[in-house]
């Protein structure tokens, strides 16, 4: 008789929770509905998520919180075009101000996307001098060069940057490889470029866009068969500095339209599932 209640207690306990658990998972559904309705979109998905966890059973509930957050993914994505399109259009006036003073270059033979160089800095205008020169691609990726001319090869791979106080940054060391780092000679010369790229010249460029114009700044030529140094003059501070100015904006503009790009694809995927469901 024991053993026959304690069945019938186990039964009954069974069956209410059984008819709990539909309860409870509608209740968070409609909980997480009323999240992506208030634009809460992190919280309801977090939401979403639980129930799928907590509620493996409920297939019907968890396929209705499967469409919300497809929903609830569909809605951020719009949320990051709306921003790219209010951001773009802003950014896009500062990059026509700061393109001022700029050269424009791009091989249609050979490059596949152009660059900026500070108009003192083209090649024509320094031909047989030794000096530091920059530019930013379109896509906002900034380099410097150390640019070498003299009778003998100094067979150059690095860049230190000094001001007076000690302070100094050095480039990434690149070797020799005929590319970003290239020489040749010419009637009895020698001309090295070597190029620091990106991270490669990140902290020589913030060394020289903290500075005053006027600071004295010192390039010495690294890991070359001798001593080579040189020291920057204002105009050159200028053009790095307005071309890193130029590069912060142009890299976020690429961040933003890569952004409204992947939400627009983002949003014909989930319309598609949508529609299947």
């Amino acid at each position: 008789m024991y053993k026959l209640f304690i069945f019938a207690a186990s039964l009954i306990l069974l069956l209410q929770t059984g008819c709990r658990k539909p309860t409870e998972a509608k209740a968070w559904l409609a909980n997480a509905q009323t999240l992506y309705d208030n634009q809460n979109y992190v919280a309801a998905k977090n939401l979403i998520d639980s129930i799928d966890r907590i509620y493996p059973r409920e297939i019907a509930i968890r396929k209705e919180a499967r469409t919300l957050m497809r929903l609830v993914e569909r809605s951020e994505c719009v949320r990051d075009i709306n921003f790219c399109d209010s951001v773009l259009p802003i950014r896009l006036q500062d990059v026509e101000s700061l393109k001022k003073g700029f050269v424009f270059e791009k091989d249609k033979d050979y490059d596949v996307i152009g660059k900026y160089i500070w108009n003192t800095m083209t090649v024509e205008r320094n031909l047989t001098r030794s000096y530091i020169r920059c530019g930013v691609n379109e896509a906002g990726e900034m380099y410097l060069e150390s640019v070498f001319f003299g009778s003998r090869p100094l067979e150059h791979t690095g860049l230190k940057l000094s001001i007076k106080d000690g302070v100094f940054a050095v480039t990434t060391s690149i070797p020799y490889d005929g590319g970003l780092n290239y020489r040749f000679e010419d009637m009895g010369n020698t001309t090295e470029i070597v190029t620091y790229k990106g991270d490669h010249c990140k902290d020589a460029v913030n060394l020289i866009y903290l500075i005053d114009e006027k600071e004295r700044v010192k390039a010495e030529y690294t890991g070359g068969r001798s001593p080579y140094s040189l020291y920057l003059s204002g105009s050159d501070i200028k053009a790095i500095q307005a071309t890193y100015e130029l590069a912060i904006v142009l890299n976020e503009i690429g961040i933003k339209q890569r952004m409204k790009d992947l939400a627009e694809k983002k949003i014909m995927l989930l319309d598609e599932r949508l529609n299947r469901e």
